[in-house]
C-alpha cells in the first residue's frame, strides 16, 4: 500500500480494508491536513500563517489553482476552505471519511 498515487491516477484503499484517519496536525506556523493509513502519513492539505493572514491549499494530482487561496482572515476559515475541497477523495475508498475534530500536536 502506498499513498503516492502520482501520474494522475487514484490510489485505492477500499480493497485493502485499511484503517484510514484524517486529522489536522499542528505545525510551526499553521496546521496540516493528514491522511493516515496503517501509520503511513500523507499530507493532503494545509494552512499556514503568512504576514497575519492564512494561506490554504488542498492536494491535487494536477495543476488546479482553485485548490489554493491566499489571504484568508482566520485559521478556521482557512481550514473550512481546505475541507470543503475534500482532498482525501483523490484516493479510492475514502469518500465516506470525515476529519477528526481534535487537532493533534506537532510531531517531535
Amino acid at each position: 500500500m502506498a499513498f503516492d498515487a502520482g501520474q494522475g491516477h487514484r490510489e485505492e484503499f477500499g480493497r485493502e480494508r485499511l484503517q484510514v484517519k484524517i486529522y489536522w496536525q499542528e505545525i510551526r506556523r499553521g496546521q496540516r491536513l493528514v491522511m493516515d493509513a496503517d501509520d503511513h502519513e500523507e499530507e493532503i492539505g494545509g494552512v499556514r500563517l503568512n504576514k497575519g493572514v492564512y494561506d490554504a491549499f488542498a492536494k491535487t494530482f494536477g495543476y488546479d489553482p482553485g485548490r489554493a487561496v491566499k489571504g484568508i482572515a482566520t485559521l478556521e476559515q482557512a481550514k473550512e476552505f481546505v475541507e470543503s475541497l475534500r482532498p482525501w477523495e483523490l484516493f479510492e475508498g475514502t469518500q465516506d471519511l470525515t476529519v477528526e475534530e481534535e487537532v493533534r500536536s506537532e510531531p517531535t
